[in-house]
């Protein structure tokens, strides 16, 4: 392992160390495994850009009827009769 130094504010370090006592390790592990978490979820995360791209793929595939929403019952028409259906559903 390779020592570094990093600064603190002194409420991160009592909650560091009263979390180290509760856990029965030291403030050093506890440090490793948060940056360990932060680096994996850092590098999962998809960029901006992806995120638009598949998006847009999403849409496409909608419109070119390769993906179809329906309801419980069946309906395909949910998001523009909602009022019609919510009338009907409420007479019941």
């Amino acid at each position: 392992m390779i020592r570094t130094m990093v600064q603190l504010t002194e409420e991160q370090l009592k909650a560091l160390k009263e979390l180290a006592k509760a856990r029965k390790t030291s403030v050093a592990s506890l440090v490793r495994e948060s940056v360990e978490q932060y680096v994996t979820s850092a590098t999962k995360e998809t960029t901006r850009e992806e995120k638009r791209l598949r998006a847009l793929e999403f849409v496409r595939k909608i419109k070119a009827g390769e993906i179809q929403f329906r309801d419980i019952e069946g309906k395909t028409d949910l998001s523009i009769n909602h009022d019609d259906y919510f009338v009907e559903a409420a007479e019941e």
